[in-house]
């Protein structure tokens, strides 16, 4: 049984910064894409940024609203995804997900999902 569990979030101020972490247990072969979304109240749940597997090396994506302020990384050997944001707006303000496609046999694939963290930016 695959686990995602999330970390790092909390309550910073405009401009700050905070590290997003997502680690996986379980049996994993590889984890081939792993995607942040966050949902903030009264609103619908959007991507944020994304990584994943492209032949031997990898691809990144962000939302428009996000790029150059965050930055999504990966540790393979830890089986951890992170998220690095900048910049902080009170419009972060949100849940944050972790998603991941995970391949757990030789031909065994699903996704996953974390149990969310909050990020609250106010002063």
């Amino acid at each position: 049984q695959v686990q995602l569990v999330e970390s790092g979030g909390g309550l910073v101020q405009p401009g700050g910064s905070l590290r997003l972490s997502c680690a996986a247990s379980g049996t994993i072969f590889a984890i081939n894409v792993m995607t942040w979304y966050r949902q903030a109240p009264g609103k619908q749940r959007e991507l944020v940024a994304r990584i994943g597997d492209r032949g031997t090396t990898y691809y990144t994506e962000y939302a428009d609203s996000v790029k150059g302020r965050f930055i999504i990384s990966r540790d393979n050997t830890k089986k951890t995804g992170y998220l690095q944001m900048n910049s902080l707006k009170p419009e972060d303000t949100a849940v944050y997900y972790c998603n991941a496609g995970i391949t757990t046999g030789p031909i065994e694939y699903d996704e996953y999902w974390g149990q969310g963290t909050q990020v609250t930016v106010s002063s």
